[in-house]
């Protein structure tokens, strides 16, 4: 289970997926904190990097505790995609990662993320172009296929891995299946006989058991965790102690939950201000006390807040009745 991306080793291969509006600096460092062995930035526009002359964007932002971390770009432009990586190397992640997979519409119209799996050859381009651009490892994320009628991750994957590409992640659904259906785990395993390239799986990966149960059947160097980590960091401490150890981590109590939740909004107000942390935090709450009893009417206050000692006081008072 080690997973080597260039001079990069990450034992075992445990990673945070990328996640647009998920996976920011606030949640990252959380993330960390339960030990999570490798983490993404969000999704960053290479036309949007290299078009604008604003270079501050808080999806560039990471700090060294963060680390290892990998910053994943989306385009369809390879001179474009090639500029915009070498401008991410220079704010020093330890990998740059490209985006064959995303699903949402406004993506797919633009011909960028998962539309780029109706053509390879564009997708060889675009991974020459970036791995001749920059230094460091270049990862692809991609999916099984654009859809059932065209299933060519194995394809591209080999496109990507003799274009000199470091590692592989697939998603084992169609581009078409956006997040619905079951993921085929099976093409992940494909890909690991075929290419002498990491590869890490992802999909349906959403507890310790399943990470494991991914690792044993695809035989791939790394497990990808999506999601399933949504309002939820304490998954990565839990699949490492039940990977490393065969422990079973007990789930977080009300109280820890609201802990979290407000130990990640203040992060969040640091990072950014109280008014843009707590818009955020209206939907990464909302995930922390899925599941819980009494979470519809706990949320219907939360997708309201705007500041933190509101919230703090909505989720005291919640927690204290909880235990009355």
């Amino acid at each position: 289970m080690t997973l080597q991306i260039g001079p990069l080793t990450v034992r075992p291969g445990l990673a945070m997926a990328p996640m647009a509006g998920v996976t920011d600096h606030p949640f990252r460092v959380l993330a960390k904190e339960q030990g999570c062995p490798l983490v993404y930035s969000e999704m960053i526009s290479a036309k949007g990097l290299v078009l604008s002359s604003r270079r501050n964007s808080s999806l560039l932002y990471f700090t060294n505790r963060e680390r290892p971390i990998g910053f994943q770009l989306f385009g369809s432009d390879p001179m474009i995609m090639s500029e915009a990586a070498r401008i991410i190397e220079t704010f020093g992640p330890d990998f740059i990662d490209l985006n064959l997979g995303c699903p949402t519409p406004k993506i797919i119209r633009n011909g960028e993320g998962g539309a780029l799996m109706r053509n390879p050859a564009l997708c060889r381009e675009i991974f020459c172009a970036v791995v001749s651009a920059v230094s460091c490892p270049v990862t692809v994320k991609l999916r099984k296929g654009w859809d059932e009628q065209s299933l060519n991750a194995l394809e591209i994957a080999r496109l990507a891995e003799k274009s000199g590409m470091k590692a592989v992640t697939i998603h084992g659904r169609t581009v078409r299946q956006g997040y619905s259906g079951r993921a085929d785990w099976d093409i992940i395993k494909q890909a690991k006989e075929l290419l002498s390239i990491p590869v890490i799986g992802n999909g349906d990966v959403d507890s310790p058991y399943s990470a494991e149960e991914m690792f044993n059947i695809c035989g791939c160097d790394g497990v990808m965790i999506g999601r399933a980590a949504r309002g939820n960091p304490w998954i990565f401490g839990a699949t490492l102690a039940w990977l490393r150890d065969g422990k079973i981590l007990q789930p977080p109590t009300m109280e820890e939950i609201v802990e979290m939740i407000l130990k990640h909004f203040r992060i969040a107000i640091d990072f950014k201000n109280e008014a843009t942390a707590a818009r955020e935090m209206r939907r990464h709450a909302a995930w922390y006390i899925k599941g819980i009893e009494g979470a519809a009417v706990l949320r219907q206050q939360l997708v309201r807040i705007t500041s933190f000692s509101e919230t703090e006081k909505i989720l005291r008072d919640f927690a204290a009745r909880s235990r009355s």
